[in-house]
């Protein structure tokens, strides 16, 4: 099973320093109250103002730190650095959690930029080096933030949102646990106690997917949830009736990557991400299946398929380059 190399974590890097300080085309997701709210993306956002919208920016820096405590003597690795030090300061970070203060903001990029907010917190927590926990330190503040936005909302949520885009609740709380498991019990509880209540008694899922713009796929990304809220032999007996079909081969689409036509439309572009999220679904799922169980070596061979499909095409295009490396690093280090 493929895993990244030094050649394509730089490929990666080079690609991270590209666009998380290119500022423009920028996609806000900006509520204005009035005139004076007609700001730059960088004057709302002095750190993750770049890649096309805030939460690529999020995930770019996610993408260059775990590029940067894997592989530390990077080529890339002082720039990366040196733009940490410069961006990540406590005057940068207490402006982004200002902005979440603002009535208008309260939707502001949920659930899916707050996931990631905080799997960047996470990878930061790993750093080993004392400027690696200096900054983890730094923006603590904006990573409580957004737990705590979690904690208000997911209690108000009585049903999942299972499509195959940014406002998959899957995603967000699988992302989530990552930083909540060592850091917020609480919230790591909150996130479990949903999936369970959202997804327990799910059965026999059609996976009538994809759809035109989807980068995830809201069967395997529920699976790949349950698969870390539930004991393993509890998630075998969810997944058995989940996907009671998957040893014979079906859902069928499951299995084919999806076809991409007009990688310089954004939305299209979304399906290279669908391919690098299913690798990362499927080498999860098979993890968690019995030793000998057939349907874990068509998990490995689906998500090679996928990857294949896919990682000529993280960069190239501006419109998937802007953020594919965070997925297929997903699916890499799976």
């Amino acid at each position: 099973m493929p895993t990244p190399d030094a050649a394509l974590a730089s490929r990666f890097a080079a690609a991270a320093l590209g666009h998380v300080t290119r500022e423009y085309p920028n996609k806000l997701d900006h509520v204005m109250a009035g005139p004076g709210d007609a700001r730059s993306p960088r004057e709302l956002h002095p750190i993750f103002f770049g890649s096309f919208d805030w939460h690529s920016c999020v995930h770019g820096w996610w993408t260059l730190f775990t590029l940067l405590r894997r592989f530390p003597d990077l080529p890339e690795a002082p720039r990366i650095v040196a733009l940490a030090d410069e961006l990540f300061t406590e005057v940068n970070v207490a402006a982004e959690v200002a902005y979440l203060a603002r009535p208008e903001s309260r939707g502001f990029e949920r659930p899916y930029g707050w996931a990631w907010l905080l799997m960047l917190a996470a990878e930061m927590d790993r750093g080993a080096d004392p400027d690696g926990r200096r900054r983890a330190t730094i923006l603590r503040p904006l990573a409580l933030a957004f737990a705590e936005r979690f904690k208000a909302f997911l209690p108000l949520a009585a049903y999942p949102v299972r499509v195959g885009t940014h406002y998959n609740t899957a995603f967000a709380l699988r992302l989530t646990l990552d930083w909540a498991e060592p850091n917020d019990p609480a919230l790591a509880a909150l996130c479990r106690d949903r999936a369970v209540a959202w997804h327990i008694d799910d059965r026999d899922c059609q996976a009538w997917e994809p759809s035109q713009d989807e980068f995830l796929s809201p069967a395997l990304m529920e699976a790949a949830l349950m698969r870390r809220v539930l004991p393993q032999a509890d998630f075998r007996d969810w997944f058995d009736a989940f996907l009671p079909h998957l040893a014979d081969g079906r859902p069928a689409a499951l299995f084919r990557p999806a076809s991409v036509s007009d990688r310089s439309d954004g939305k299209i572009a979304h399906l290279d991400g669908l391919n690098l999220s299913r690798a990362w679904c499927w080498r999860e799922i098979a993890a968690a299946l019995p030793v000998g169980d057939p349907r874990a070596g068509a998990a490995r061979s689906a998500a090679e398929t996928h990857l294949d499909a896919a990682l000529p095409h993280v960069t190239g295009d501006y419109m998937g380059e802007h953020w594919l490396a965070s997925f297929a690093l997903l699916a890499l280090t799976a």
